[in-house]
């Protein structure tokens, strides 16, 4: 059975949202599968304006294989900085939610007992701690 190369990115392309749908729940992963979704899109992408360039001869073939090269690196480096930033911002949250646990945390030795361990659980719970 032969495949054609928009058959091939239709594949790719479904495969790779099933994937990602599975990591919807863990933002991490769901930074990891757009990253991947994005450069094989970029890599498929490329393949498809390669074979296109087959037809072409001399000079203009080169230029139509240079294009495509360029078009998939600028393809990839957007992915990687979006996900850099992307990482960068998860960070940040993870930041921000372990600093309002301490206040929170902090908030709860001011009670004694079981009214301190119950504020210092809701805390956990509310900061994911």
């Amino acid at each position: 059975m032969k495949i054609n190369m928009t058959e091939a990115l239709c594949i790719a392309v479904l495969g790779a949202f099933a994937f990602s749908a599975n990591a919807a729940t863990d933002p991490e992963k769901a930074i990891k599968n757009q990253y991947k979704v994005a450069v094989d899109k970029a890599d498929a992408d490329y393949k498809v304006a390669s074979e296109a360039c087959k037809a072409k001869q001399g000079n203009d073939k080169d230029v139509c294989t240079q294009q495509a090269k360029a078009t998939r690196d600028k393809t990839k480096a957007d992915a990687k900085a979006m996900r850099k930033s992307k990482d960068a911002m998860a960070d940040a949250q993870e930041t921000k939610m372990s600093a309002d646990y301490k206040v929170a945390k902090e908030k709860c030795d001011a009670m004694s007992g079981g009214a301190k361990d119950s504020c210092i659980s809701s805390a956990k719970l509310k900061y994911h701690q």
